[in-house]
Formats: structure tokens, C-alpha cells, sequence
């Protein structure tokens, strides 16, 4: 298959190497710089304050106004996707794959743990990020690393901030491939990153060949400091200029060092000796530091891609906002042109005829003219002024050829469409919108999710503590967790995007059963609350909503509440009415009354 493996030169040697790694970098990048450039033109328009950085910047217009339509679908979007891919608390689960891994503690345990290093690790803003790329790229791609954050004071005290898997984006800028393979699982890759000198020192000091390192070290630091105001041909100076930097020699003169580092296949032309499954890393492209057996899991690299609209042949995929990019420049030229128009009306050009004394254009100002001379102004063409049309129908396409228009959006203004035309629309675009977040489910973040889990699988070595939820009585309790706890056979589900819109109607379904059982008593005889109530609570993703006869039990409860309220209550009363009696004095009785004398006895 094309596009497989790199064919080198000289491999065992590691200058050689480490040149033609850098040398196949540079030709990677090249070939994507078209793709680079419009990455470079829809970041202008996404985060412009005005055209005067983009392309519309040579347009004749005095008005420079840019009116950030993209902007606006881009955070739709982003906004929408993050909502579908995490409805709710509990966005994923454990599916088992057979009897011993299906056991109820096993599957809460795994469950727990990866919601404890998901929140802890910040999983959920690094997807925000790649959602962003998702978007504005077209393009998204992630590594999964195992990190030890521990914190070693003087006086021997550790701190331990962070043990776990963690989720790490790679910027589309800073990953190249061959452009010609089929897959990208299966082509070599290369990654970029920038260090500063003290962190390859750190490395050198902290790696597993001390001397090695050191050596090579102390060469780059020979190195650069020969080459700080030397004259560099240009050929090698395209070959090393990195991002950041206008020339070698500024690059060499600043304490960032460039490290290249090579996953995949190599075939050695001079030898024809095979190396599989490779990682090299190259840093100033001159010094190999790293040359090793790719120790991943996968039989591949650990890094991951998802694209937003795949095209055939080629594995850069676009995004949903590069066929806009026009529609921008036409909307932004409309705009100016009817800002132009207005200012003309308000501020006309003056036209003026012989003899005319200097004056001064605004409200009660004198001109004197002389017996030939004459003012007026030349009337702008207000027709510009009725492109509103014009701006409305560009937006309305671009929001739905983004998948994203205003009424799917949430977005909706009354008696633009007909509730049928509305309706329509939605589901059209809900197709789209489902099908987009679906895919970055099921493509990129399953597999991340089930990464995570494997590579604490192999490099736990610790005893860690969840918080792990009984479903059955809705309570938490602390357990240890160990390696063997995480080994299992199944895999991590992502249940947000593809089960979405499943789940709504679902949902609906289930109330409106519900609704039936209360009106009809022949219908409710027939139909389980018990099952409804359990149905529910799995379906909005709370199961500490369901326990069996919970109802009961909480109406138990607070009937032994009030009983116990009540008994109290009584106690108190009788008791401040023994306290009263024993400290009132006796009554005294009162004299009897004579009975009134009447008249006619009188």
C-alpha cells in the first residue's frame, strides 16, 4: 500500500538520519501549503476586527467594517456539537463483552475511574478545543499520554497532583504525514514541538542515556553559538526555519530548540534492512535523540484524526466553514459599499465652478462666490442602499451549508417560515448536525476514551480511590482500585451524539405512555410503573432516580418523620402542662351571687 513507509538513505548514521527526517518534514509541509494558507485566510476572517487583515483589505472602499457572519456559525456550531456530545452528567459507559465483565461492581468500578480522571485531567475543555478544530480546521488530532504530576519537596514530602491518563491535542499546524496514503493510521507521521534549551537539558539529565544526551547537548550548544551571525545559504535556510522565526540565524540566536519526532515505517535503501514501527526524535534537525521501537499498544502510533467532510484521496479533509470564506468576502463588500453610499449621502461630493472663496462644508457656513462661480454636489447612486436582500440570502446559505441554520440553531424569528417550512428545515439540518457529531464520536473520541483506559491498564502500578455510584440505592461509597479492576474485556461507549435524538424521542415516547396510564385505568392495569420508572431514569441518564419501591420507602420515611415530629410535639405539651400546673397557686373559690330582686316582689 502507497504511502506506507519512508525510504532513507543511510539510517545508521545519525546526522544522516536526522537530516533526511528533517528534510521529509519540510517536504510534507510544502505540499499542504495551499491547505495552510486558506487555515491562515479563515483565521483572519474568524477573529477580524475589521477587513483591514483580509482579503478584502484591497477592496475600494472607505468603510472597512467586517460583519462576522463565520464567527457567529463557528460558535453555533461549537456550541451545539459540545452540547450533543455531552447531554448529560453521565455522557458514557462500560459495555462488557461477556459474562465475567458484565459483573454489576466491575463495570461501576471502570465507570468511576475514568469519570474521576476525565475531571481530573480536563478532558473536557481539551475537546473543546478539538471541537474548535473540528470546526475551524476540518481537521482534529489527539494523542493520549500517561502522566505523572508529582511534586518532591526538600524535606521529603510528595505531593501528588495528577496520576492517570490525560488527553493531548496536537495543532494541525504541528503534524505533517504523506499526503499520498490511503489511510492515516497507516502513514508515517511526523510532530513538532518547541522546547526551550532548559527542558532538553531536563531531558538529557533525567533520560535513560545520560552521556549520550549530554554529548549531544553540549554539540547544540557549540553549534548554535557558530552559527549566530553567519551567513546561511537560503536553500538551508528554508530547509530549518520553524514557525515563530524569520531566518536561522534568529532561530538559533532565541533559546527555543525545535523538536521533530517520527513515528512509523523505515526501509534503508543502502542495506535494505526494514525497521518497523518506529520513533525517532530530532531536535535543531541535526542530532537524533531518540531511536527506539514504537512501545505502543496499538502496533501503531497513538495518535488519532477525525474530518469534517473526508474527500478521496486525501486525508485532509475540509471544514464546514471553507466554501464560506467567499460569501464572507461578498457580505463584508456589500456592507462597505452601502457604508460608502451613506457617507455620501450625508457628506456629498462637492462640485464647484469658478470663482469661489475657501469655506469650510458644515451647517451655517458662508460661501462667497463670484459673478461665474456656482456649488453643488454630485448625487450618489443609492441603489447599493437595497442589498439587504442581497446580505440576508448570503447568510441564510451560509447557515445552511454549514449544517447550522437558525432555526436548528435555536435561533428562530416568528413568521419568516411556516411551522411546516420550519419543521423541514430542521430535520434536514438535524441530519447534517447528527451525522457531523456522530462521527466525531464514533471516529475519534471512542477511540481516545478506550486509549485512556488501556494505557492505565499498563502503567498503573498504584492503588488509586473513586467515588463509585450503587445504582440500586443511589449512593456513593470510596473504594481502591487496582490494575486488575480495570481489566475487562469490553470497551468504553460514548453516549451523547449518536444516541441523541434516540433518546429525545424516546423519551417522549415514554411520557406520553405515561399520560395514557393516568387517563385510562383499563390501559394503566396493563403497563408497569416499576418498569416506566427504571426506563426513565436510564434514558435521562440519573439513575439514582430509580430504586425499587423508593416511593414507598420515602413515603415511609416521612410519615416516620411526622409520627416521631408528632410524638415529640406531644411530649412537650404535656410536659410545659405538668410544669404549669405544678407552679400556678390554688384558685380561691368566689363568692356565691344573691339572685336579683324582682320588681314585683319589691
Amino acid at each position: 500500500m502507497a504511502g506506507t513507509t519512508i525510504d532513507l538513505d543511510g539510517i545508521i548514521d545519525p546526522h544522516a538520519l536526522a537530516v533526511d527526517i528533517a528534510s521529509r518534514w519540510s517536504t510534507w509541509n510544502n505540499a499542504r501549503s495551499g491547505k495552510v494558507e486558506e487555515w491562515k485566510e479563515l483565521r483572519n476572517y474568524l477573529y477580524a476586527t475589521d477587513t483591514r487583515t483580509t482579503s478584502n483589505n484591497k477592496l475600494p472602499w472607505s468603510n472597512s467594517t467586517t460583519t462576522p457572519k463565520l464567527t457567529q456559525i463557528s460558535d453555533n456550531l461549537h456550541a451545539n456539537y459540545f452540547a450533543a456530545l455531552f447531554p448529560q452528567k453521565r455522557w458514557m459507559k462500560f459495555e462488557a463483552e461477556d459474562a465475567a465483565s458484565d459483573v454489576k461492581i466491575k463495570r461501576d468500578i471502570i465507570q468511576s475511574y475514568m469519570e474521576n480522571k476525565l475531571r481530573q485531567s480536563d478532558f473536557i475543555n481539551t475537546t473543546s478545543k478539538l471541537i474548535n478544530d473540528y470546526i475551524q480546521y476540518g481537521n482534529c488530532f489527539a494523542t493520549v499520554d500517561y502522566q505523572r504530576k508529582i511534586t518532591e519537596y526538600e524535606d521529603g514530602d510528595r505531593v501528588v497532583n495528577y496520576v492517570g491518563p490525560k488527553l493531548v491535542r496536537i495543532s494541525p499546524y504541528d503534524i505533517c504525514f504523506n499526503p499520498v496514503a490511503a489511510e492515516f493510521a497507516d502513514t508515517p507521521k511526523i510532530i513538532r514541538s518547541v522546547l526551550t534549551l532548559g527542558e532538553v537539558q531536563r531531558m538529557a539529565e533525567s533520560g535513560v542515556n545520560k552521556e549520550y544526551m549530554s554529548e549531544i547537548f553540549n554539540k547544540m550548544l557549540v553549534n548554535r553559538s557558530s552559527a549566530q551571525g553567519a551567513d546561511v545559504d537560503s536553500t538551508k535556510s528554508q530547509a530549518f526555519v520553524a514557525d515563530g522565526f524569520s531566518n536561522i540565524s534568529e532561530y538559533y540566536e532565541s533559546n527555543y530548540v525545535e523538536m521533530l519526532t517520527f513515528y512509523g515505517d523505515i526501509y534503508d535503501t543502502e542495506t535494505g534492512k526494514f525497521l518497523n514501527n518506529r520513533i525517532i526524535t530530532v531536535v535543531d534537525r541535526s542530532y537524533v535523540i531518540n531511536n527506539e521501537e514504537n512501545p505502543s499498544w496499538l502496533g501503531r502510533d497513538p495518535i488519532f484524526h477525525v474530518g469534517w467532510r473526508d474527500r478521496p484521496d486525501n486525508i485532509y479533509s475540509m471544514g464546514p466553514l471553507d466554501n464560506l470564506v467567499g460569501m464572507q468576502y461578498r457580505i463584508d463588500h456589500l456592507e462597505n459599499l452601502k457604508a460608502d453610499v451613506f457617507d455620501q449621502i450625508a457628506y456629498p461630493v462637492l462640485k464647484i465652478r469658478g470663482d469661489v472663496e475657501d469655506f469650510d462644508f458644515e451647517p451655517n457656513a458662508r460661501i462667497y462666490l463670484g459673478d461665474e462661480g456656482d456649488v453643488g454636489y454630485l448625487v450618489p447612486d443609492s441603489t447599493a442602499l437595497n442589498a439587504d436582500f442581497q446580505i440576508q440570502n448570503l447568510e441564510a446559505k451560509m447557515e445552511m451549508m454549514a449544517g447550522a441554520p437558525r432555526e436548528a440553531m435555536g435561533i428562530r424569528s416568528a413568521g419568516e417560515k411556516t411551522a411546516f417550512e420550519v419543521s423541514q428545515l430542521m430535520t434536514a439540518a438535524g441530519r447534517i448536525f447528527q451525522h457531523k457529531t456522530a462521527h466525531f464520536e464514533r471516529v475519534f473520541l471512542e477511540p481516545i476514551l478506550n486509549a485512556m483506559l488501556e494505557v492505565s491498564r499498563r502503567n498503573m502500578d498504584y492503588e488509586d480511590v473513586a467515588k463509585v455510584l450503587n445504582e440500586d440505592t443511589g449512593l456513593y461509597f470510596f473504594t481502591e482500585i487496582t490494575r486488575e479492576d480495570l481489566k475487562a474485556n469490553g470497551k468504553i461507549v460514548p453516549m451523547g451524539a449518536r444516541h441523541f435524538a434516540e433518546r429525545a424521542q424516546r423519551v417522549q415516547n415514554l411520557t406520553q405512555m405515561y399520560q395514557l396510564k393516568l387517563s385510562d385505568p383499563t390501559v394503566a392495569a396493563h403497563l408497569s410503573g416499576k418498569e416506566f420508572a427504571r426506563l426513565m431514569a436510564d434514558e435521562l441518564g440519573e439513575p439514582a432516580l430509580f430504586s425499587e419501591n423508593i416511593s414507598v420507602t420515602e413515603q415511609m420515611e416521612t410519615q416516620k418523620v411526622a409520627l416521631d415530629a408528632q410524638v415529640e410535639f406531644e411530649a412537650q405539651q404535656e410536659e410545659a402542662a405538668e410544669q404549669g400546673m405544678e407552679e400556678l397557686p390554688p384558685v380561691e373559690e368566689a363568692p356565691a351571687e344573691e339572685p336579683p330582686v324582682e320588681e314585683e316582689q319589691l
